[in-house]
This record gives structure tokens, C-alpha cells and sequence, in this order.
């Protein structure tokens, strides 16, 4: 404080000190201003009945909600093994390298023998069909779900969790979590029941027939969804697009939400990004020590996103283009999809020969992955949902500014792209409970993780539910 008052002093003895301590203390304003006392921009207006459909099937709206059968039928699997077989030579890698390019083509010809050759069309079909699917038509978009119920005693209660995927997944990063989840257990008085859908333009829901669907009318979608399925109060759970999606769920709908768990809390407020581009000076300011390599050094870690999110200007300006190719093409789809899944998963996978996909998942899980999006013709709509969402007209919605009073849980693997520090979470989420700190997993964390996933779903679950007591909040 000495040192300040005689700095200060020193300045005010000249003109042109005085002229840098006004601009300092202007510079100290604004900053202030910016980051404490800006108010938060409003909520926007929200349409619940906002229609994506064809003016036609306005007309012949139908609430109804019908079973589903995921069906790989022989006509498509006789030209998607036509396709793998009657294709061009893939160009060989270039001598030394890994995954560094992209996938490498020599370890791509294993993966496209065994798709065509040995992965059972019909067995995995009936693998899909194991639990019950259904659609029903939201706001003029065909909504596939999986709706799981748990079998219980009367003496406990059930209660509902929407569970979102992101892309490049789908539904089936859930499979593996679902038995975890709808468990029964003596130590809770609970059991969840799951409603798991397909986003709109992924797998196996239609896409919108007009432009706008981003994250945000998707959270209008689901909350439509989750009404007709008798549910007026629920929990949300998400990563990747699910997160955003669920996060605006919450912003949105707070009456309806009694709890928001996400494996991939992300916030890019003006506030946040500052705080955080200061902490690169002196890194303690900002995330604790056992975190810190998550965030810093930040040259090193914007340099790896560089690398990675290549495929995001490409699919938040040009969807379409790209589309063409992966839509006619399987083993492109398989190049551009699974190379995700290897370096998502752990950035180091790169330098692995082989990316080291099948070391966290088998060669059938990420081929069912696959074929929702081939079997359904859906990777240009999907890919949509990027240029939907990363526009001005949602951006300018400032929603990560936005508190957010629901009662949040995140989990944070150890490889996930990002860290976001639970200081930056508080700024959104001020009744956040608890942050689960892994020291392993990666991005898709219910498909690689299932039970460390779902357990710590379950912990929030009930850890909300004792909130919502303390606070005395009526649940379902």
C-alpha cells in the first residue's frame, strides 16, 4: 500500500504523470465496471410452440407418442459393404506419422475390413433394440428416445433424468451407463427413470426444414418433450451439445428443473475469458495447483485446441459442403468420426500408431456409433447444429451470463479439451454443490467411464434432492 500511495505520488508531480494515472485509473474502471457491476443481459423471449416442421405437417400435428425399432435392413447393409469395397485407394500415411494428420489410412484399412466383413448387422441391431425406443412429434420434428423405467419396490420412488449426447456420439454413449443408472440400492430411497433421445438431426430424429434450430430451441424441444411424457418437474444431465443444450434448459426453465449434472461445463463469458487470459501471467491467481496443467500453459493448450477444432469452423460455416462427402461416403465418415473418438478421448493418442481407439473401446461399440449416423443419413443434418448455435443471433443471447439458480454438479475428466475452473462455474451456476475432480477419462466419459459416470450422477441426484429439502422446494 506504501509502495502504491508514493507510485502514485511520483505521477501526480508531472503533467504526463498525471495524464497515465488518469488513464490508468479509467483502464481500472472500465475493468470493474466490466467484470462486477455490468448487469446480466435478460432473458430472451422463449416460443414454446416454435415450429421446425413443413407448413403440411402443421396441419397434421400428432401427439401421439409410437414404438420404435432400430432397423439395419438388408437392402442398406448390401450398400454399405458395396461402398467399403468399391471405393479408391486410400493415400499411404506419410513415413513416421501417427494420428498427427488425421486417421491414419493404414490402420483405416483394418477398420473398414471389419465393418464390411465381420461386424454382425443383426446382432447389433438387436443390441440397440435391447431397451425400448419410441418417437413422437415435437414442434414439427420426429423425436426418437429411449425410455428406460426401472422395476422397483412401491416404497421407492421413481424419478426422471433426461441424459443428451453431443456430436459425434449419439444414444449409444449411454448403453453401457444405463444399467448403472436405473439401478435400484439400499442406501437411497430412488431410482432414476431415463429418457435418452436422439438430438434433432441426429440418428434417428428428423432435422429441422428451416434454418435457426441451435442449442437454445433445442432446450425448448426437450422441455416439450419431457411434458408430454407426463413430466412437469425432471433432472437434466449432458455433455458435449448436451451440456449447452441442458445448461440452457436450466437458464430457461428453473420451475422445471430440479438439478443439472454436466461432464462438460463450459463457459465463454467476456468475464471468464479475461480472468482466465490474466491468470496466463500467474496462473495461482486463477485454478488451483492440482488443476493448473488443465488450464496452463496456455500458449501449449490454445495451440492443441487449434489442432482439434479445425472441424468446427468447418461444420459452423460450410455444414453442407462437407456433408456431401461423409454422407456418400463410409469410410469417410469412419475416418472424420473415429479419429474423434482417439484423440478426444486423450490428445496424446495421436502418437499412437493405431490412436490407441480400441485400448478404451471395442471395435463394435464405435461401429455402432456409426451406423446410427450412416444407417440414418443424418451427419449433414447433425453437423448443422454448428452453424445454428456459433452465430451472432445466438451469441448476441449472452446466455452464459445469465445466473443460473438451479442446483448444478459437474464432473471434469482428466483429458477433456477444457477445464473450466469452479470460480468461472460459480459466476453461472451459484448453487453449484460440487465439482468431481477425475485423474482419467476423456470427453465421451459415459461411454468410456460408465460406472464412474453414472455414480457420480447419482451422488448429485441425491445430493440435489437434499438441496431442494433444505430449501424446501416441493420435488415431483
Amino acid at each position: 500500500m506504501i509502495s502504491l500511495i508514493i507510485l502514485v505520488g511520483f505521477l501526480l508531480r508531472s503533467k504526463m504523470g498525471r495524464l497515465i494515472l488518469a488513464v490508468l485509473v479509467a483502464l481500472a474502471s472500465v475493468l470493474i465496471y466490466f467484470l462486477y457491476l455490468r448487469s446480466p443481459p435478460p432473458l430472451p423471449e422463449i416460443d414454446l410452440e416454435e415450429w421446425w416442421g413443413t407448413e403440411l405437417s402443421k396441419s397434421k400435428q400428432d401427439d401421439s407418442i409410437k414404438p420404435f425399432k432400430v432397423d439395419f435392413n438388408e437392402v442398406m447393409i448390401k450398400d454399405l459393404k458395396d461402398r467399403l469395397r468399391d471405393r479408391h485407394p486410400l493415400a499411404p500415411p506419410l513415413k513416421g506419422v501417427a494420428f498427427e494428420y488425421g486417421f491414419n489410412s493404414k490402420q483405416l484399412e483394418g477398420w473398414l475390413k471389419y465393418w464390411a466383413e465381420e461386424y454382425s448387422f443383426k446382432e447389433r441391431e438387436n443390441f440397440f433394440n435391447n431397451y425400448p425406443h419410441f418417437k413422437t412429434d415435437i414442434q414439427g420434428l420426429s423425436i426418437h428416445f429411449i425410455r428406460v423405467t426401472p422395476e422397483v419396490p412401491p416404497s421407492v420412488e421413481v424419478i426422471p433424468l433426461l441424459l443428451l449426447h453431443g456430436w459425434p456420439g449419439s444414444v449409444r454413449e449411454f448403453y453401457e451407463a444405463i444399467p448403472y443408472l436405473t439401478s435400484a440400492s439400499r442406501d437411497r430411497d430412488f431410482a432414476l427413470e431415463l429418457i435418452i433421445p436422439s438430438l434433432p438431426g441426429y440418428g434417428f430424429s428428423s432435422g429441422a426444414k428451416r434454418p435457426g434450430l441451435g442449442a437454445d430451441k433445442m432446450a425448448v424441444v426437450f422441455r416439450n418433450l419431457m411434458h408430454r411424457l407426463g413430466f412437469k418437474k425432471y433432472y437434466i444431465q449432458g455433455g458435449d451439445w448436451g451440456a449447452l443444450i441442458t445448461s440452457c434448459m436450466a437458464t430457461f426453465f428453473p420451475d422445471e428443473v430440479l438439478g443439472y449434472h454436466s461432464n462438460m461445463p463450459f463457459i465463454m463469458s467476456p468475464k471468464v475469458t479475461l480472468i482466465s487470459l490474466i491468470g496466463a501471467l500467474y496462473p495461482p491467481l486463477v485454478v488451483g495447483s492440482n488443476v493448473q496443467d488443465r488450464m496452463y500453459p496456455m500458449l501449449e493448450k490454445y495451440a492443441n485446441l487449434m489442432e482439434e477444432t479445425g472441424y468446427m469452423h468447418i461444420q459452423s460455416t460450410k455444414p453442407d459442403t462437407i456433408g456431401v462427402a461423409l454422407s456418400d461416403s463410409p469410410t469417410g465418415l469412419a475416418a472424420y468420426i473415429l479419429e474423434k473418438f482417439s484423440t478426444w478421448t486423450q490428445i496424446s493418442n495421436r502418437k499412437a500408431p493405431d490412436g490407441a481407439l480400441t485400448k478404451q473401446f471395442s471395435r463394435d461399440q464405435l461401429l455402432d456409433n456409426l451406423m446410427v449416423y450412416w444407417s440414418s443419413n443424418s451427419i449433414t443434418t447433425s453437423m448443422r447444429l454448428y452453424a445454428e448455435t456459433f452465430n451472432k443471433r445466438y451469441l448476441g443471447l449472452g446466455l452464459e451470463e445469465i445466473p443460473t439458480n438451479v442446483p448444478a454438479w459437474f464432473i471434469q475428466a482428466k483429458n477433456e479439451l477444457t477445464y473450466t475452473p469452479i470460480w468461472a462455474l460459480k459466476t453461472k451456476y451459484p448453487n453449484l454443490i460440487n465439482e468431481t475432480i477425475l485423474d482419467d477419462g476423456g470427453h465421451f466419459l459415459a461411454f468410456q467411464l460408465p460406472e464412474i459416470f453414472s455414480n457420480d450422477v447419482i451422488k448429485a441426484i441425491q445430493s440435489f434432492r437434499a438441496w431442494h429439502k433444505n430449501n424446501k422446494k416441493t420435488e415431483l
